[in-house]
């Protein structure tokens, strides 16, 4: 994700490292907000508050522990945070109602769907599945960085996800049906 240089440099007060570390994984934080959150606006929101706790904790961060789960463990504690204090509510985004290929519309309205009912039904799991949810599945971690970002041991984290899974199938079993009409 991010090299060390990068880390090194900015860590010893180099503004334009740090500037740099911090576009690198601003796509990334956001991606995480967004997908804990459903809330485009709570979600930058999280994702500012965490790039400005990155940016004054960065001489804290110890090669112990890789970069990314560090940055994830500080992104997923604020939504979390956000998310005991409010209440998550389920929008259909714009964009999920642009069509550009007229000849795709049929496609493009079942993909947009299905796309808002998986949200939705992350929506409904509880927070601690939603959260390995979303660092297993949208931003790739393996299971000893899911463990490594929330401070979980590892068995607990494969719970988690399994639980959370199988949560997510009873949710969506009616696309394994065969899809839903009207």
């Amino acid at each position: 994700m991010v090299e060390q240089g990068l880390i090194r440099a900015a860590q010893s007060g180099d503004r334009d490292a740090l500037i740099t570390l911090l576009r690198e994984i601003e796509q990334h934080v956001y991606r995480t907000a967004y997908y804990i959150l459903n809330n485009e606006q709570d979600a930058m929101d999280a994702s500012q508050e965490a790039l400005i706790r990155i940016y004054s904790k960065i001489n804290s961060y110890e090669e112990k522990a890789q970069f990314k789960t560090w940055v994830q463990r500080i992104v997923t504690n604020i939504c979390i945070d956000k998310f005991r204090r409010t209440k998550p509510s389920v929008s259909i985004d714009e964009h999920d109602m642009i069509f550009n290929d007229p000849q795709n519309v049929e496609a493009e309205v079942l993909t947009s769907y299905l796309a808002q009912d998986v949200r939705e039904a992350i929506q409904q799991l509880p927070e601690h599945h939603r959260t390995v949810i979303v660092l297993r599945y949208l931003q790739d971690f393996s299971y000893n960085e899911i463990a490594d970002s929330l401070d979980l041991p590892l068995n607990t984290v494969k719970s988690y996800l399994y639980r959370a899974r199988q949560q997510l199938q009873g949710l969506l079993q009616e696309y394994q049906k065969g899809g839903v009409s009207g």
